[in-house]
């Protein structure tokens, strides 16, 4: 089967794992046998749909009908737009037809493991808490009830996030060349996943999409600053508290003539904060912290990198610092980032 064929499979399982009544999803035996021998076509069901409802309608009042419809599509159309493969994690990224939403494959073992059995429930508790949270609001869990042929050999990914798509609002923007993104991370850390693997097996370009740089000031009144740090804090100590590492800051600059829309609660992060100095529009998500310091494979993979880091002295890694010493570098980070104006 083609690449296409195989991206085209996936997508369907996943808009009808998005559409599929869970409650109605009945498990029987010649149904895992059926599934066992499946390659690209999976049965996909959503995990917890009551607690995302209810983080979707109470927390960050989205309408439900409207959050449905970006799923669905008419006779015809593909049901959702292919993004990319990036990075090494080997991660399948969609967008819904309309931009609204973002979907993002889970294909590692120690980041699903670690997203549903340790940081689902307290993500939930911290988002009621915390509305304006800067962390990446994620709609939506899908997983595959079945163990299959094609999840066992690395075919297709059988743990799906979604996510509200930070960039909504840049394809009808006439100005939509002129957004600019930002991957941040603190500077200080090289990457396991870059500089352990051989360079034939990875190219320059996705080399340059593993961090960037931000060589500039963001200029935010104090009352923006004051929110968006108390923000920054909390979401960081209950990452630290979670020992994750390795996550990032996803930073948009929109022109400020350009007027994008989001559905739901208008937090100011996600709708867009106006700059002190009246060129910009930022929003800004925290992403990717789905590594937890304690899972096997950040374990196994800090012995292999401290024997390399004696030999080679690369410096200080994502995997082999603590959760607090993370969150320091990555406050630093931030702050250095800022100018306040008064």
């Amino acid at each position: 089967m083609s690449e296409n064929h195989r991206q085209s499979a996936l997508a369907k399982s996943i808009q009808s794992g998005l559409l599929r009544d869970p409650d109605r999803f009945i498990k029987t035996t010649w149904g895992k046998f059926i599934a066992f021998f499946t390659f690209r076509r999976i049965k996909l069901i959503r995990l917890e749909p009551d607690m995302f409802a209810k983080l979707r309608q109470e927390v960050w009042n989205f309408d439900e009908d409207e959050y449905q419809a970006s799923f669905h599509t008419t006779s015809g159309q593909p049901p959702l737009k292919m993004i990319g493969d990036l990075g090494f994690s080997g991660s399948t990224f969609f967008s819904t037809r309309d931009d609204h939403f973002v979907i993002k494959s889970l294909p590692r073992h120690f980041e699903y493991t670690f997203f549903q059995s340790d940081l689902l429930e307290p993500y939930y508790e911290h988002m009621q808490r915390n509305p304006d949270s800067v962390l990446v609001w994620i709609t939506d869990y899908i997983l595959s009830p079945y163990v299959t042929l094609g999840t066992i050999f690395g075919c297709t990914p059988a743990h799906h996030i979604i996510m509200e798509n930070i960039l909504w609002g840049k394809a009808d923007d006439p100005d939509g060349n002129r957004w600019e993104t930002y991957d941040l991370k603190p500077i200080d850390y090289f990457y396991p996943e870059r500089d352990l693997v051989p360079e034939p097996l990875v190219s320059e370009d996705t080399l340059r999409k593993l961090t960037d740089v931000f060589n500039d000031k963001l200029h935010l009144w104090q009352k923006d600053y004051d929110a968006f740090w108390k923000a920054i804090l909390a979401d960081t100590k209950f990452l630290k508290d979670a020992n994750a590492v390795d996550y990032s800051l996803f930073l948009v600059r929109i022109p400020s003539s350009s007027s994008p829309t989001v559905m739901g609660r208008q937090s100011p992060w996600r709708a867009g904060i106006s700059s002190a100095d009246g060129k910009w529009k930022y929003r800004a998500v925290i992403l990717d912290f789905f590594w937890a310091r304690h899972k096997l494979r950040a374990q196994a993979m800090s012995g292999v990198v401290q024997t390399f880091n004696v030999v080679g002295r690369q410096g200080p890694m994502s995997i082999t610092t603590t959760a607090d010493e993370y969150r320091q570098n990555f406050l630093s980070m931030v702050k250095e980032m800022i100018e306040v104006h008064h």
